[in-house]
């Protein structure tokens, strides 16, 4: 397996993180199969990737309260495996988060950034085919789990008093996930790619619990020129209700089913660089809890493989 190879599948992952308000944070598709995608996550050694990202959403309707968020994230993510059939990751996020809210008429805006949640996971290959005539097709099933830490800033205050829970840079509470991801090798050209994944979220320190989410996605890869490749994906996200504070009060306008349309391109710069970039395109958004719009969501990202 070459370069190119390794290129192909990097950003043929499934999906792009998706922050907002009523999900801060659900993440439509995985993000291990999106920064070193098929080949190089099975890949042993080391691995980097830096991923960039803008989100933008409302809530509410503007004749009562209305919010919006723009964010902002970068992610260093850093993976290591022992052999092909056992990975790890660790992944760093840095957010800087612009809320916009208003009520009454009248409009307050604020600001934060700092650190997001670090998240650790690990995956273990279940099963895999084995390859078949000069093509090559293979099929494998990894089964993916891990914590989202609570370590990110989310005490960020002005003047003395703690800024709105969506525009702190982390969530303040530690959540746990799981899944299982796979992919079909099509032919030498083309392949496809699968994950579901379940996350169970906890509360904070300050009594906010974001709802629990489940996220489906498939992906479509399929090599257009020596460096190029083109990925079309769909990506699902169905979350629940946050609530703002015990007793199992809900925020009306959170949670809900979203369907997104994911085109992506990727090239192969060499020695084992490989640049990305992606739109993740809301199709679907009647299934949202009350009063919600997503907008596109742009990500741009290098991935290094090392010893390619």
């Amino acid at each position: 397996m070459n370069a190119r190879h390794v290129a192909a599948a990097a950003v043929a992952g499934l999906g792009l993180s998706s922050t907002a308000l009523a999900c801060s944070i659900c993440r439509c598709g995985d993000p291990t199969f999106n920064a070193l995608g098929k080949d190089g996550i099975a890949l042993p050694g080391f691995k980097l990737a830096l991923d960039w990202e803008e989100v933008e959403k409302s809530q509410g309707s503007l004749n009562e309260e209305f919010s919006e968020v723009l964010e902002h994230r970068t992610t260093l993510f850093a993976a290591w495996g022992p052999s092909e059939r056992v990975n790890f990751f660790v992944r760093v996020p840095y957010a800087s988060r612009d809320l916009v809210e208003t009520e009454d008429g009248e409009t307050e805006s604020s600001h934060a950034s700092g650190l997001a949640d670090p998240e650790i996971s690990g995956q273990v290959r279940l099963w895999s085919s084995q390859f078949e005539g000069d093509v090559g097709t293979r099929a494998s099933l990894f089964a993916v789990g891990g914590v989202k830490t609570g370590w990110g800033d989310n005490d960020v205050s002005r003047n003395g008093e703690r800024l709105d829970e969506h525009v702190q840079p982390g969530t303040g509470s530690t959540d746990w996930f799981a899944g299982l991801s796979g992919f079909y090798q099509v032919d030498r050209r083309s392949a496809l790619f699968a994950s579901a994944q379940y996350r169970a979220t906890g509360r904070n320190d300050f009594g906010y619990r974001y709802g629990n989410a489940t996220l489906v996605n498939v992906a479509y890869e399929h090599k257009v020129g020596a460096r190029w490749d083109a990925v079309i994906e769909a990506n699902f996200r169905d979350a629940g209700y946050d609530e703002p504070e015990g007793g199992g009060t809900r925020d009306p306008d959170t949670g809900g089913s979203v369907v997104y349309a994911t085109p992506r391109l990727l090239f192969d710069a060499g020695h084992g660089w490989v640049l990305r970039a992606s739109a993740q395109i809301p199709l679907s958004q009647s299934g949202l809890h009350g009063v919600q719009h997503e907008k596109t969501v742009w990500n741009a990202g290098v991935t290094r493989l090392f010893g390619r």
